[in-house]
């Protein structure tokens, strides 16, 4: 009787949280509050294909109001959002516009040149994140500020809402670990937009040798870190639906496995499995596909687990689930061969690898980051824009 009339509270609470997403207006919608700062300005961008205003992409928007946009920054996948995992994607020029498009993904150093910082005055920033550490787009934010910070540019954020922004979970980030998937001291799900974790690097002199970026945010109308936000457009060719970002922070750490995790396949971040794990009836092959041309155990028959049927409610109350991966390492009995150093990269910590080889459950390895989420709740207060 408990059980189903917690079951019914929050069924209704989704819903009432769905009503609202109707009525949240994203940063980039609100051009009465930020075309007067563009104007007489030489005007950069940080977007992909998720930066829509409407029907329309803002870098047309901006050049149908006559803005001065001389360049196109783009992140991990590309500006057009269809490169694989990590690939490298070289500048080039956008086919539409004429825009030149200059990528932090070319295999160099993820920064952007001496000679494209003094092409423009102000970036801004309008980009659909999920709000997971590992997630690459916060990464290349902030080591944009950084140059913003070194050249005196000013930073314009057109926030969007984080689908992961109603709960914080995981450990906070060992600094040794740092790396493109791991940036800043921040739990695994840190619970914020970018412009709020902007202000958070600023405010917690993050950047290197302490310098800020002259940052300003356009927030979200209308929504709450309660507000349960679907996703208009998927934010990378493997997030395809809102299950696949939900157990995202749970799946992720098979990057760091030889299991498969689904890419190559209709269910990418919502399947796992290996050839050689036993016991499972379900069963998938993955293949070479548009982004994910060359996928873990490609063209091999994987035995494993789907997880695509479970309810929004049902990941929720898990939050951060580290079973499916002890699962998997306990079936397939590989002892240290089935971690890679990326794991600790993943987990930001070396404590999840080896309480899973001694045996612990993923509730004994959750309570050990317990105390760092309450503590980064109370340093990240400041910074918040919504109501949490």
């Amino acid at each position: 009787m408990k059980k189903a009339l917690f079951l019914t509270i929050v069924l209704c609470c989704s819903f009432c949280l769905y009503a609202q997403q109707k009525n949240v207006i994203v940063g980039a919608e609100q051009t009465t509050a930020y075309f007067p700062i563009l104007k007489n300005k030489r005007i950069a961008i940080f977007s992909n294909h998720t930066g829509m205003v409407g029907n329309k992409h803002l870098l047309d928007v901006l050049l149908e109001n006559k803005f001065n946009v001389v360049a196109i920054f783009s992140p991990e996948h590309g500006f057009r959002g269809n490169a694989d995992a990590g690939e490298h994607v070289s500048s080039s020029v956008d086919p539409k516009t004429g825009v030149p498009i200059l990528s932090l993904y070319d295999g160099k150093s993820g920064k952007p040149s001496d000679e494209s910082m003094r092409k423009f005055d102000l970036l801004i920033v309008d980009i659909q994140d999920v709000g997971l550490r590992f997630y690459t787009y916060y990464a290349s934010m902030v080591r944009l500020m950084d140059a913003c910070a070194k050249y005196n540019r000013k930073m314009l954020i057109l926030d969007r809402p984080n689908p992961n922004g109603h709960y914080v979970d995981g450990p906070l980030l060992d600094m040794k670990y740092k790396s493109g998937v791991g940036w800043l001291p921040i739990p695994t799900v840190h619970g914020m937009t970018l412009g709020e974790l902007a202000l958070m690097v600023n405010g917690e002199r993050w950047l290197p040798a302490s310098r800020t970026c002259d940052v300003t945010v356009i927030t979200c109308k209308n929504y709450t870190h309660q507000t349960l936000y679907r996703l208009p457009i998927p934010p990378s060719p493997n997030l395809p639906n809102m299950t696949s970002i939900y157990l995202y922070p749970s799946i992720c750490y098979f990057e760091a496995t030889p299991v498969s995790l689904g890419r190559g396949t209709d269910k990418p971040f919502q399947i796992y499995g290996h050839p050689n794990m036993k016991g499972y009836e379900y069963s998938f092959t993955p293949k070479s596909v548009s982004g994910a041309k060359n996928p873990p155990q490609l063209n091999r028959l994987c035995h494993g687990v789907d997880l695509s049927g479970l309810s929004d409610e049902e990941i929720w109350k898990k939050g951060i689930d580290l079973s499916y991966v002890i699962d998997a390492y306990r079936n397939l009995n590989l002892d240290d061969h089935f971690f890679r150093p990326f794991f600790e990269l993943l987990t930001g910590t070396d404590y999840v690898r080896k309480m899973i080889k001694e045996g612990k459950t993923a509730d004994e390895i959750k309570a050990m980051w317990k105390d760092d989420v309450e503590k980064f709740k109370v340093q990240r207060k400041p910074y918040l824009l919504y109501e949490e």
